[in-house]
């Protein structure tokens, strides 16, 4: 015996991959995608497409409301799946422990940042609506 106990080798040592993500972190301006911004209109799909995201991707998303009808953005699931750096609405910053939907009673426009955390997929919609148009499809990979 080895004198360790039971003369087994050593398990070998795992590799641990790292992103360089440079002196300033994942949230620097580099690292950051801008998304498709989403449209609250009467009548007006929400979003173009789904949105294809990656777990550990940091994110902007634009969401803009022409003031034509009083509309909210619900989806406290899909919000549970990131982690929201920021929500910017009239150049206020916006720091939230969490959200489960956003509404808007006039025109106007919010600016989320985040960082995508758990794979799955997710929507945003309009609450009391039932139309695959008055919703956006986040696919988090």
């Amino acid at each position: 015996m080895d004198g360790e106990g039971t003369g087994a080798p050593a398990p070998a040592a795992t590799e641990v991959q790292h992103h360089d993500y440079g002196p300033s972190g994942i949230m620097t301006r580099s690292n950051r995608a801008d998304l498709a911004p989403l449209t609250l209109a009467s009548g007006q799909p929400v979003a173009g497409e789904e949105y294809a995201l990656q777990s550990g991707g940091y994110y902007r998303l634009r969401i803009v409301a022409d003031g034509s009808a009083e509309l909210a953005l619900s989806g406290g699931d899909f919000f549970r799946s990131i982690w929201i750096n920021e929500i910017v609405i009239n150049d206020i910053e916006i720091r939230p422990m969490g959200v489960h939907s956003i509404e808007f009673d006039a025109a106007g426009e919010a600016l989320i940042s985040f960082i995508a955390i758990t794979p799955g997929r997710y929507t945003l919609s309009v609450p009391g609506s039932s139309g695959e148009s008055q919703q956006a499809v986040f696919n988090i990979r």
